[in-house]
């Protein structure tokens, strides 16, 4: 099926501001070459306050600590001296390759697609666009490939319930890229994130004693992703599919089986909406599995005199959150294993250690970025530069009236701008979080209350920038059903999502900063 092409191209407003960010974005480096420029003026302004005789002192401490310079005897021998311990010391290095590794079994197994096409695939025609707003408001555990999956898979079962695939396929894609940081579900990229913050925390000295594990924002991304799904669905159902061409020929039938695509189509993803008998046998063993696992950890930490219980007895703060990421990591590697076992995708013991080293050489690019991002943030540290820039930049947000939500709100839409010319997640927290961290911090909040608020500004955006390869993508897929479809049609279309789900997204935060409720296990808002 296909449908009727827009009358002409339009050139209003947003072609011409998309257009824009494009040009712009494209001058801008690769994040190596971005990250190594950073370490050179960090290490020249280091160098040159370090030569005045800079100092700052931090509230609520009676000593000052002075500027050291990078570019200095004492900075070289510090650089050559931690240079290989910043890298492999990196809070979120270990933590995402051991997440990237037990997921990767999962998603190699087709564990985690096979959860997705059951999820929607025999969805009512009425809540089929809630549906894949929620199931997409999850897919951050699915990594990249949840966006290479959803939105294909989202317009056949459209298609197949007589409605128009270009809603399920637009739709999708929108929920996946607004709700990529929520969710019930556990990833890397909360691995990613909670490291960088631990790391961005130690610039102050109360920094060791702030919660960053892996679960400090569990409680917001649970709430947000269920608010997103409401809202997607209705954009989906209510404002993007009634102003959709309408089809040309008459639609399937919710009987007419979908036609799984093939690369041949157009380059695309192959998709298919079945789920056969026997993957559901698996995803009930692999269920099974992982319930009597989390039974087991759960009965261990409650009893009375348990090793897993936390000082006194306590359950939070406990071993089980602080080791939460080993936890998760049989967690996964279970549920994966007993899948493929099932489903035959895992015949011998060898090819689960071989699906966790095909997730981690993807991690590749990663770990390259890492490598430079350490020695950024190391050296922030400890030339003291990240301290006075916190120090400084509490100062600013307070004379200007920018504190608690309304600070957080003015960081929001920072990263939200940056975001349209940044695409890298892991690269713009990199870049913001040594400094609004700590000085979040001096203004009384915890650190996961600045993650949660990256969290957003980092998710609103990454639908309509031309930055985003996967929009290219999208408008390739768009072309199946739509062949005059443009770049510039398609990103209206996605712009329509963007400031009901940042509204969303800060509402939630609103709720949960103006209740004083927790973001997560032990994780507050406000530092006591």
């Amino acid at each position: 099926m296909s449908v009727q092409a827009p009358a002409g191209t339009r050139h209003g407003f947003v072609d011409k501001a998309m257009s824009g960010i494009e040009r712009v974005g494209n001058r801008l480096p690769h994040p190596v070459l971005l990250f190594l420029g950073l370490f050179v003026v960090v290490g020249a302004v280091s160098t040159a306050l370090a030569a005045t005789g800079a100092t700052v002192r931090i509230p609520g401490e009676d000593e000052t600590v002075a500027v050291k310079g990078v570019f200095t005897g004492d900075g070289v021998v510090w650089l050559l001296e931690n240079f290989i311990p910043n890298f492999t010391g990196f809070p979120s290095l270990g933590t995402v390759l051991l997440m990237m590794a037990a997921v990767g079994v999962a998603e190699r197994s087709g564990l985690l697609e096979t959860v997705v096409r059951a999820s929607i695939a025999r969805a009512p025609r009425a809540l089929l666009p809630y549906l894949v707003a929620f199931v997409s408001a999850q897919a951050h555990l699915m990594s990249d490939v949840a966006i290479l999956v959803i939105p294909p898979l989202a317009a056949l079962v459209f298609k197949n319930a007589g409605r128009n695939p270009v809603a399920g396929l637009i739709g999708g894609f929108a929920c996946v890229c607004a709700g990529y940081a929520a969710g019930f579900t556990i990833g890397a990229l909360d691995a990613l994130y909670t490291g960088i913050t631990h790391q961005a925390a130690q610039v102050l000295p109360q920094g060791a004693d702030a919660p960053t594990h892996i679960l400090i924002n569990y409680f917001y991304t649970a709430a947000a992703s269920v608010v997103l799904a409401a809202i997607g669905g209705f954009l989906i159902s209510r404002v993007l599919e009634p102003r959709l061409p309408q089809p040309e020929e008459a639609p399937a039938t919710p009987a007419t089986p979908a036609t799984p695509t093939t690369p041949e189509d157009d380059g695309g993803p192959v998709v298919t909406t079945e789920v056969t008998p026997l993957q559901r046998t698996g995803m009930r063993r692999a269920g099974l599995a992982v319930l009597a696992y989390a039974a087991v950890v759960v009965t261990c930490w409650l009893l009375p005199g348990s090793p897993l219980r936390g000082e006194g007895g306590a359950l939070v703060p406990s071993p089980v959150l602080s080791g939460v990421v080993p936890l998760l990591f049989v967690a996964f590697l279970l549920a994966g294993a007993v899948y493929g076992r099932t489903v035959k995708t895992v015949v011998r013991f060898e090819d689960v250690p071989r699906m966790m080293a095909e997730a981690i050489t993807g991690m590749s690019a990663y770990i390259v970025l890492i490598l430079v991002i350490a020695q950024v943030i190391g050296v922030f540290d400890w030339t003291n530069l990240g301290t006075l820039l916190a120090v400084e930049g509490a100062a600013l947000l307070e004379s200007v009236g920018l504190t608690g939500y309304l600070g957080l709100l003015a960081f929001v839409l920072l990263v939200c701008l940056l975001n349209l010319f940044i695409t890298s997640g892991s690269a713009l927290w990199s870049l913001v979080a040594p400094v609004f961290v700590p000085a979040f911090m001096l203004l009384g909040m915890e650190p996961a209350v600045t993650q949660a608020a990256f969290r957003i500004g980092d998710s609103a955006t990454q639908m309509i920038t031309p930055l985003n390869p996967y929009v290219f993508l999208l408008l390739t897929v768009l072309r199946r059903y739509e062949p005059g479809a443009q770049l510039g049609s398609l990103l209206s279309r996605l712009a329509v999502f963007v400031v009901p789900f940042l509204v969303a997204w800060l509402a939630v935060l609103g709720v949960f900063y103006g209740l004083d409720l927790p973001l997560g296990p032990g994780a507050s808002i406000r530092t006591p």
